[in-house]
């Protein structure tokens, strides 16, 4: 079977290990390692956007036209690295969820309302104020996300 490598020649030995748990992975739930799913894994991999299932594939369509990958496999990928936890997602509801890969460091969001744009942020104050009312309120935190919705600056300059 053909190797899809990334782009980023830096980022070789984090894949590499990310693509040997993925193939665990499917191992333990009786799949099988195919291109197309190596391909959904690298192209989350070299991606800094939010994406939905429906952009993940449309950018598999473009960068790999001869491979045929369906939405229904892009789906069910999705569903297991999230189950997995190697993915996380934003939900918007009826609008869907954007993924990304949960190997980043972590990071909190900004959320536009208007046109949907993600931004990621990190705050080392917030992060020790979460942990201090934490320990205050004598609760044990094991994870946490933070998403702040309003409004960006493009649509704001654009009064929307």
């Amino acid at each position: 079977m053909s190797k899809v490598t990334t782009d980023f020649d830096d980022r070789t030995i984090e894949y590499e290990q990310l693509l040997s748990d993925f193939k665990a992975l499917l191992k333990k739930n009786s799949l099988k390692f195919t291109i197309q799913r190596e391909v959904i894994l690298e192209t989350l991999y070299n991606s800094d956007e939010h994406l939905t299932p429906e952009s993940l594939h449309h950018l598999i369509q473009e960068k790999f036209p001869d491979l045929n990958t369906g939405i229904a496999t892009v789906y069910r990928t999705l569903s297991l690295l999230e189950d997995s936890k190697m993915v996380t997602s934003l939900s918007f509801g009826a609008q869907g969820k954007k993924y990304e890969l949960g190997a980043k460091n972590h990071h909190d969001h900004f959320i536009c309302t208007h046109c949907g744009s993600i931004m990621e942020f990190v705050d080392e104050e917030i992060e020790k104020r979460q942990h201090i009312i934490a320990d205050e309120l004598g609760f044990k935190m094991q994870d946490h996300s933070m998403q702040i919705y309003g409004i960006c600056a493009n649509c704001q300059a654009k009064k929307v």
